[in-house]
C-alpha cells in the first residue's frame, strides 16, 4: 500500500503590524512612537522589532536628526516606486501602504479605532488587510518612565503657573456691586482664562479649553465659564496645558472664593477636600481604581451630600473621580466605577467634586504616580481658597 504523505505544515501566521496616519497633534500614539512633532498626517508602521517614518522632504532630515524612529523612508520616492506599481501618475496614501507591504512582505495592519475611515476603505478595495485593535494601540503609555513622570510634572509646574496668575487677578479684584473688577474692568471669565493662559504660554505650554467658572455655571463640570465673576460666590479654575517641548499635560484644579463665604459653601470646600486626600492615600500599586473611587463616595455619604437626578440635571458628585494623565489630558487608566488594577507608574488625577444650583460648585484636583508604596505627587499647590 502507498504510504501516506505527512500532512503539510502550515505556514505560521505573522501578527498584525502596527499602522498610523496621523499628525501628532492629533494623535498621542504617533507623537508617542515618534517623539518629535509634525503636523501634518503621515504613515509610520512597524516590521518585526523597527518603526518606520514616510515622511516628505519637508520633514525628512529634521526626523533623522530629531525623531526616535528606526528607519525613515522619503515619501517623494516610495510614491514613485507605488506609480510604477499601480502604472499610474495618480496615486494616494492607499496606494502608498498597499506598495510598502508588498515590499516589506506585511500580510496585516493593526490600525487604532481612530484610523481615517476613508483610508481603511481604499485599503480594503486594494486587498490590504485591516484589523482595528481592541483596546489601546500601546498599552505600554499606561505606564510611565521615569522621564516621563518629569516631563507630567513640568506640565504641572505649568498649570500651577496658570493658577497661580488666576488666583492673583481675583485677589487684587476689587468687588464693585457685586462683580469682581480687575484694573477698571469687570473680570469675566474670559478675561481670567486669558490671563491663566498667558502665563501658561510664558511658561512654555498651551492651555486649551481652560475652565474658569463661578456660580451656578461651575454646577457644569467643564464648562468653561462666561460673563462676569462675583463676589461671594464658588470660582472653579481647571488648568491642563499642554508642554510644547514634550507635549505631555499637567492636569490641576482649584476652588476659590472672593469675599465671604456662607456656611454652605464651606461645608462642599470641606468634604471635598476631606475625600480627594483620603482618596489620594489610597492610591497604589495593585489598588483598584473603583476602591479609590468608593472612598470618595464613601465619604461624601458619611458626610451628608447626596448625589441626585432631575428634570434640570444631576447635582451632587457626577463624574469619575480621575483618570490618566499624559500625552493626552484622558488616557487610561479610569479612576471611576469601572473596576481596573492601578499598575506601578501609572499617572492618575484625583479630582472629586459636589456640585449644588444655588451654593455653587467646588472642585480640588491633583496629579499623582502609583508607587509600590503609595502615591507620589506630580503636582503642588496649596489648598487656601478664601480670598479676602
Amino acid at each position: 500500500m502507498p504510504k501516506k504523505k505527512a500532512p503539510a505544515k502550515r505556514a505560521k501566521k505573522l501578527p498584525a503590524s502596527p499602522l498610523l496616519y496621523a499628525d501628532t497633534r492629533m494623535s498621542a500614539d504617533q507623537l508617542y512612537i515618534g517623539g518629535f512633532s509634525v503636523p501634518d498626517a503621515f504613515i509610520s508602521f512597524k516590521k518585526g522589532r523597527k518603526w518606520y517614518a514616510v515622511l516628505n522632504q519637508l520633514e525628512y532630515a529634521r526626523a533623522l536628526k530629531e525623531s526616535r524612529f528606526d528607519e525613515v523612508l522619503q515619501l517623494e520616492l516610495w510614491l514613485e516606486v507605488t506609480r510604477e506599481k499601480f502604472k499610474r501618475a495618480k496615486v494616494g496614501y492607499a496606494e502608498l501602504v498597499s506598495t510598502l507591504a508588498a515590499e516589506f512582505e506585511i500580510e496585516s495592519f493593526k490600525v487604532p479605532g481612530d484610523f481615517p475611515s476613508s483610508l481603511a476603505f481604499q485599503l480594503v478595495e486594494l486587498g490590504v488587510k485591516v484589523d482595528v485593535c481592541e483596546g489601546s494601540l500601546f498599552p505600554s503609555r499606561e505606564t510611565k518612565s521615569e522621564e516621563e513622570l518629569a516631563w507630567i510634572r513640568e506640565g504641572n509646574r505649568c498649570s500651577a503657573i496658570g493658577i497661580r496668575a488666576a488666583e492673583k487677578a481675583i485677589r487684587q479684584s476689587l468687588v464693585k456691586k457685586g462683580k469682581l473688577v480687575l484694573g477698571g474692568k469687570t473680570l469675566t471669565s474670559e478675561r481670567l482664562r486669558s490671563i491663566i493662559e498667558i502665563a501658561c504660554l510664558e511658561a512654555g505650554s498651551l492651555s486649551m479649553d481652560t475652565i474658569a467658572a463661578g456660580g451656578d455655571q461651575a454646577c457644569d463640570p467643564h464648562c468653561a465659564g462666561q460673563g462676569p465673576l462675583r463676589a461671594n460666590e464658588l470660582i472653579i479654575v481647571d488648568v491642563f496645558p499642554r508642554v510644547s517641548r514634550t507635549g505631555y499635560h499637567g492636569d490641576m484644579t482649584r476652588t476659590f472664593l472672593k469675599g465671604k463665604a456662607n456656611e454652605a459653601q464651606k461645608g462642599i470646600v470641606d468634604a471635598v477636600f476631606k475625600a480627594q486626600q483620603d482618596a489620594i492615600q489610597k492610591v497604589k500599586t495593585g489598588v483598584n481604581g473603583k476602591t479609590v473611587h468608593g472612598s470618595v463616595l464613601e465619604t461624601f455619604a458619611k458626610l451628608g451630600y447626596e448625589t441626585r437626578c432631575g428634570e434640570s440635571g444631576a447635582e451632587g458628585f457626577i463624574h469619575g473621580t480621575g483618570h490618566g494623565l499624559g500625552l493626552e489630558v484622558h488616557e487610561a487608566p479610569r479612576v471611576s466605577v469601572v473596576s481596573n488594577k492601578l499598575k506601578r507608574n501609572a499617572v492618575v488625577t484625583v479630582e472629586p467634586g459636589l456640585y449644588y444650583p444655588g451654593v455653587g460648585g467646588c472642585r480640588i484636583e491633583d496629579v499623582v504616580a502609583v508607587r509600590d508604596d503609595g502615591p507620589e505627587f506630580l503636582s503642588e499647590y496649596h489648598y487656601r481658597w478664601q480670598i479676602k
